[in-house]
C-alpha cells in the first residue's frame, strides 16, 4: 500500500515503477537526512507558515530521469501539501538553464526535501545521460545497450528505470528472473553444456544466458541449445568470428572491456547487445539545482 495520491501512484505505475517502492526510497532518504531530528537550519530561519515557490533548474545539458521520484520526495516531506508542476518529463533531453519543474509549498518543506530530492534526481539523470551517449554511439547498428546488476543497493529499480529513460534496455532485474551461467558456475558444474542443461532442466521457463570466453566454449553452448550467449572480454576480431560461427542461432551480448571509444566498433561486429555496467556504477551526476523564489 502507498499513501501517495491515486494520480501520482498511477503515473509511477505507468512509468514501470512500483509506487510503494518509490515512496519507501523517498522516506528512507529523508529519514537518513533528518536522522531522527528536524531540519534545524530551516526551523530556525524560516517562519512555520511561510510559503515559497522553487524551480528545479538544469545546470548542464543531459537527459532527465527521476523527476517523478523528486515529486514523491516532496510529497512525503510535505504530507502531500506541496504543489509539484513538471515542465519537462523523464526521458526528455534538457539544456543548461532549463526549468524542469516548479514546486510550491511551505518553505520549510521545500528546503528540508531539497537535498534528498536532488540526490536522487541528479544521480538518475546522470545514469540516463550516460546511457544516451552509449545509445548514440551505436546508432545505426543492430546492437542495443543493456545494463547489468552492478547497481546501487536499494536503488536498482530506479537506476534501471533511468537506463530506460536514456534509451537503453534492461537486463535481468534479479538473480531469480533469469539465469546467467558465468565462469564460476561452469567450473562448479563441470562444463559449459553441463551448467546450461542443469539450469534448463530445473527452471525450464526462465531465460538462460551463457557466458563464454573462447570460440570453443561458444560452440559448446550453441550445441547445447543456448539461445543467448555472453561474449566475455573478446576482442573485436574474435567477436566478429563469434557472430559468423553463431550464424543467427543465438543472440550475442558483448561484455568486458567496453568503452565509449570502442562501442561502435564492437556494435559493428554484429552482436545484439552491449552489456555496460558503467551505466549504473560509474555515471557522473547531472548537475541540477533547486532555486527558491518569492511567491
Amino acid at each position: 500500500m502507498t499513501s501517495l495520491s491515486v494520480e501520482l501512484a498511477s503515473r509511477l505505475g505507468a512509468a514501470g515503477l512500483e509506487p510503494a517502492y518509490v515512496e519507501g526510497v523517498a522516506r528512507a532518504t529523508l529519514a537518513e537526512d533528518l536522522a531522527g531530528g528536524v531540519d534545524v537550519t530551516s526551523a530556525a530561519t524560516v517562519p512555520e507558515e511561510q510559503i515559497s515557490v522553487a524551480d528545479y533548474v538544469a545546470r548542464a545539458d543531459g537527459v532527465l530521469a527521476g523527476l517523478l521520484v523528486a515529486e514523491v520526495v516532496m510529497w512525503v516531506a510535505s504530507d502531500g501539501t506541496t504543489e509539484f508542476s513538471p515542465v519537462s518529463r523523464d526521458g526528455d533531453s534538457v539544456t543548461r538553464d532549463d526549468v524542469l519543474a516548479v514546486v510550491r509549498g511551505r518553505t520549510r518543506d521545500l528546503l528540508t526535501a531539497e537535498r534528498s530530492s536532488l540526490n536522487l534526481l541528479c544521480h538518475l539523470s546522470g545514469v540516463a545521460s550516460l546511457t544516451a551517449r552509449w545509445v548514440a554511439e551505436v546508432k545505426g547498428t543492430r546492437a542495443a545497450v543493456r545494463d547489468t546488476r552492478k547497481t546501487t543497493s536499494g536503488l536498482r529499480a530506479l537506476e534501471k528505470y533511468a537506463v530506460r529513460c536514456g534509451g537503453g534496455e534492461n537486463h535481468r532485474m534479479s538473480l531469480s528472473d533469469a539465469a546467467l551461467v558465468k565462469d564460476n558456475h561452469v567450473i562448479a558444474a563441470g562444463g559449459v553444456a553441463e551448467a546450461f542443461l542443469a539450469v534448463r532442466a530445473q527452471f525450464p521457463g526462465l531465460p538462460v544466458e551463457v557466458e563464454v570466453d573462447e570460440l570453443s566454449e561458444l560452440s559448446e553452448a550453441l550445441d547445447a541449445g543456448a539461445d543467448l550467449v555472453l561474449l566475455d572480454n573478446m576482442d573485436v576480431n574474435t567477436m566478429r568470428a563469434a557472430v559468423s560461427l553463431t550464424a543467427g542461432r543465438a543472440r550475442l551480448e558483448a561484455s568486458g572491456g567496453l568503452s565509449l571509444a570502442n562501442a561502435r566498433a564492437v556494435a559493428s561486429t554484429g552482436v545484439d547487445y552491449l552489456a555496460v555496467g558503467a551505466l549504473t556504477h560509474s555515471a557522473p551526476v547531472l548537475d541540477i539545482a533547486l532555486d527558491l523564489r518569492d511567491v
